[in-house]
């Protein structure tokens, strides 16, 4: 019984790998009649034509695909003015938290920490 059903699997993996093939091929047959059927004499002008449509995308440059911040606008950068180190002293004295004092002056909390440790609020690490 189970020497039949070894011969029965044997015999479904032959028609899988059968029906693979032959998609495969199918497969193949459709790409390469695909630009012709939309009119194009070429493979590369299509793949131009195709890579133009999608606003030059399909084509690597330096820094493609690379989206900051999650696909938002990136934020200009900070100008620290002798005004903003003193509302960071000023903040910090009151006991507000980086990320507080980020969020009302409109830095990043990087930038706190790094004047923080000019006007030498922070701890030296041991």
């Amino acid at each position: 019984m189970v020497t039949e059903k070894i011969r029965e699997l044997k015999a479904t993996k032959a028609k899988l790998e059968k029906l693979e093939q032959f998609v495969a091929a199918g497969l193949r047959k459709e790409l390469a009649a695909l630009p012709a059927s939309y009119g194009f004499d070429s493979v590369e002008a299509f793949i131009a034509a195709v890579s133009a449509a999608a606003g030059g995308r399909g084509a690597r440059k330096k820094g493609a695909g690379k989206v900051s911040g999650g696909g938002k606008k990136r934020r200009r950068r900070a100008v620290i003015t002798d005004e903003t180190r003193a509302g960071v002293k000023k903040l910090a004295g009151a006991g507000k938290t980086g990320a507080e004092i980020a969020a009302a002056l409109r830095i990043s909390l990087p930038s706190v920490q790094n004047i923080k440790k000019a006007l030498g609020l922070v701890k030296a690490r041991k």
